[in-house]
């Protein structure tokens, strides 16, 4: 457990591993950062690693003063990942262990692209801890006539230039990381398999029954907004939000537009 602050004290942010018992999956190390503050939100990065979620992180903590843990999912960033780890849904359970672990409640799921799609499974695990979730241009369903499109063979700097409606927002690509998929998108495969995709998501999404916003960025050249509308109209219980100036990760490229659109539905 986490000792809370004094009032009006942040502290300031934690990096540490821990190791979570996942059913059959066994042992899974799990390395998050935590930035310590009341109520929690649990953010979920996509294939670019966790480096493309810890602005917002920082921004979400400050505004909110909040506690926001920022894990970096298996695989990712050069960190190891159990054998048992074979999917998303594997991944989704140990991230609700890792709440159990925490004993945390109320905690909101917030996921881009492929944190997107975890954020959507964790949903699914029925955790009691999770009061609801946010999908910020998801990928995993399949969408007939807008399909998503195939970044395995791209390199960062291609990645990057589909990801952004300014590509002067966009940071610089890994040095070093040569002209074929960085090692993250590498890892990315390993959970989703070659299509990125999940046929049977769609369908289970119609059984969630707790609060779920998706937002995505108009400019999205990775998913396009007519994905993102399917993806909202599988949840019963969806608000659909369109991000304007934005392409595939609104936390990089607008961060307080995104920031204030997630505020906004909250005090409704």
């Amino acid at each position: 457990m986490v000792t809370p602050t004094a009032a009006g004290t942040l502290r300031p942010t934690r990096t540490e591993t821990r190791t979570l018992q996942v059913g059959s999956v066994g042992p899974v190390e799990v390395t998050v950062q935590d930035r310590d503050r009341t109520r929690p939100f649990l953010l979920l990065h996509g294939g670019g690693g966790a480096r493309t979620m810890a602005g917002f992180a920082d921004l979400l903590a400050e505004r909110t003063h909040s506690r926001v843990l920022l894990p970096t999912h298996p695989g990712f960033g050069g960190t190891p990942k159990a054998e048992g780890l074979t999917g998303v849904t594997e991944l989704a359970r140990a991230y609700v262990a890792l709440l159990e672990q925490l004993d945390l409640t109320d905690v909101t799921v917030i996921g881009n692209s492929f944190g997107g799609w975890l954020a959507a499974e964790i949903a699914l695990q029925e955790s009691p801890r999770v009061s609801g979730a946010v999908i910020v241009n998801g990928i995993g369903i399949e969408v007939e006539g807008h399909p998503m499109t195939d970044v395995s063979g791209l390199s960062p700097a291609e990645l990057l230039s589909y990801s952004f409606h300014d590509a002067r927002k966009a940071p610089a690509p890994p040095s070093g990381t040569g002209t074929g998929p960085s090692p993250d998108v590498r890892a990315l495969v390993g959970y989703t398999g070659p299509t990125m995709s999940d046929p049977t998501l769609a369908e289970r999404l119609g059984g969630l029954d707790l609060p779920v916003h998706v937002l995505w960025g108009e400019s999205d050249r990775i998913v396009d907004p007519e994905y993102g509308k399917v993806y909202a109209a599988a949840i019963p219980s969806s608000t659909f939000t369109l991000l304007p100036r934005t392409g595939h990760m609104p936390q990089v490229e607008t961060p307080e537009e995104l920031l204030g659109a997630l505020l906004d539905l909250g005090d409704r």
